[in-house]
């Protein structure tokens, strides 16, 4: 069974495969002081009952990558490892002015959504920020936008407004807030919504100048389902892009 793990600089999601298919997942906070022993012993307690055969690992954050590195080679070192870093065959054309600026994230999700839909394609992940992935026909990653992701929009304007506070993320009765904790969740649902509509709508008419196919706009990443029915232009929903994304790595690089 292949171990799959995707380290965000929110959340760690690990899933088992066997064979093609997902049979378990899991999310957990993503601490970059965790030390190589204290991952080992998280992971140990998930995969307890799984006989592993090999490990697929991305990560965005350089302080956890290190840990990992560690622990693998301390308590995983007989297993077949795929880290996704520059070098790693991955299939995937970086038509981008800096290709070692991209995250490995953002290039194993462009493999999962061309393997899956297709291309032209469009994967929206909403995770710590909100990133826009365009894939070519060919499955080359062309670029895309990154804009700050919800959590952190409104943790920003909780702390700088007086009178505002979190609230629970939730889409409200009406656009038009009738108190206050309504009114900051039209904004932020509507609001975000709005944003990825604008910016895929954007993105669609720029691809149309070069290919005569519209996009699939994929959604993923654990802040989608709050999205999921408000933005208009969401073609399909794979909450396990990535994980699925780390499966085929690991499968063209062992």
């Amino acid at each position: 069974m292949l171990l799959t793990v995707d380290v965000g600089n929110t959340n760690t999601v690990l899933g088992i495969f066997e064979g093609k298919e997902l049979i378990k997942s899991w999310r957990v906070k993503t601490d970059p002081r965790t030390t190589a022993d204290e991952l080992w012993l998280q992971f140990n307690a998930l995969v307890t009952g799984y006989t592993l055969t090999g490990l697929s690992i991305c990560s965005t954050v350089p302080a956890t990558l290190r840990e990992l590195r560690t622990m693998i080679s301390t308590y995983f070192s007989e297993l077949p490892t795929t880290i996704v870093e520059p070098g790693t065959k991955t299939g995937v054309q970086l038509l981008v002015d800096n290709p070692k600026e991209i995250g490995a994230d953002r290039i194993v999700n462009t493999l999962a959504a061309h393997t899956l839909y297709g291309g032209p394609a469009i994967v929206v992940d909403f995770g710590t920020s909100t990133n826009l992935d365009v894939v070519s026909p060919k499955g080359e990653f062309l670029g895309g936008a990154l804009a700050p992701g919800i959590e952190i929009s409104v943790d920003a304007l909780a702390s700088r407004a007086a009178q505002l506070r979190k609230v629970e993320l939730i889409r409200p009765k009406s656009v038009i807030g009738k108190n206050t904790v309504e009114a900051l969740q039209s904004g932020t649902i509507f609001g975000f919504a709005g944003q990825v509509d604008g910016l895929v709508d954007r993105i669609t008419a720029e691809l149309a100048l070069e290919f005569d196919e519209s996009p699939t706009v994929i959604a993923t990443g654990g802040l989608a389902p709050l999205i999921i029915g408000v933005a208009e232009t969401i073609d399909e929903y794979e909450p396990d892009l990535t994980l699925i994304g780390l499966r085929l790595i690991h499968e063209k690089n062992q």
